[in-house]
């Protein structure tokens, strides 16, 4: 497939300017490396490693199987220090060129990792946060849209990237209803330098998620998507026939258990109809790319 790029992708040597967002639980291993084949960027959360013993074994057999670029995503508040700590070093360790970070203040791991060259993404939902983390010396804000699948935002993409973009000055990497490349396409015609695209990884080959999981949003349908406060008190999109019918946030240890069977998506659901692997579905996306500049300048 014939390659595009933007400043920043070429930065990350990547063939394409895509990232696969890090999702909580089902993101792993192996979904890097397909990536990092593919041409995009792969990336996953640290702590779906349950313990740092466990992320080191996963960095190593990533390096054993490829020399192209991934990235990690660190959850900031929603990690305990220690362990934070331990990850950011797991990470330049293994030479990770990219983290993502979130949840919280990046300045200490973006001074830590800037010093041996590593790239940081943050990501958030509106003005204040992406001011933040632009004072902070990230290298690109990830604006978090109306309709992308977990902690989403409430401003739709239209507004939010070309807004955040002009208001920092920083490169900007769209996430929200990135379904295909014709999204693509108008991620990047807003100013967007990269697009982060995650609900159609779910239905990859190489994803962690259960068989019922992928063909649930194989199945769904823009309306099957629910934001609620009700899983976290943080509003998220979830497939909303997984959500119990709590009328407030659980917390409590058994909750917890039940996160593997109450799954996020984004409303990109609506644009996908089969199970693949990622480096078929990275194809699908760049063809579905040209063809849409293509409709542009016929």
């Amino acid at each position: 497939m014939r390659p595009f790029s933007t400043e920043l992708s070429r930065r990350l040597g990547l063939t394409y300017p895509l990232v696969a967002a890090p999702m909580f639980i089902i993101s792993n291993k192996e979904m890097l490396v397909a990536c990092a084949e593919a041409g995009i960027l792969g990336a996953m959360p640290s702590l779906n490693a349950r313990t740092i013993e466990g992320f080191e074994e996963d960095l190593k057999w990533v390096r054993e199987r490829t020399d192209k670029p991934f990235a990690i995503n660190v959850t900031i508040q929603l990690t305990d220090p220690e362990r934070r700590e331990q990850d950011v070093e797991m990470c330049l360790k293994y030479d990770v060129p990219v983290m993502i970070t979130s949840y919280g203040n990046p300045t200490s791991i973006v001074k830590r990792v800037h010093e041996e060259g590593v790239v940081v993404l943050h990501d958030v939902i509106g003005l204040r946060h992406a001011q933040k983390a632009a004072a902070a010396g990230v290298d690109a804000i990830i604006a978090v849209s109306q309709g992308a699948g977990g902690h989403a935002g409430r401003v739709n993409p239209y507004v939010l990237v070309p807004y955040l973009k002009e208001a920092t000055g920083k490169p900007i990497v769209a996430a929200g209803c990135i379904g295909g490349g014709a999204q693509v396409a108008a991620a990047l015609s807003l100013g967007a330098d990269l697009a982060y695209m995650g609900t159609r990884f779910i239905a990859s080959a190489e994803c962690g998620a259960q068989a019922a999981y992928k063909q649930l949003v194989v199945d769904s349908g823009h309306e099957d998507i629910v934001y609620t406060d009700k899983v976290s008190g943080v509003h998220a999109n979830f497939l909303k026939d997984t959500v119990p019918d709590w009328t407030k946030p659980d917390h409590s240890p058994e909750a917890a258990k039940r996160w593997k069977d109450i799954w996020s998506a984004g409303q990109g659901v609506q644009l996908i109809d089969e199970v693949k692997p990622i480096g078929a579905i990275v194809e699908d996306v760049v063809r579905e790319y040209h063809d849409a500049v293509a409709r542009l300048t016929a």
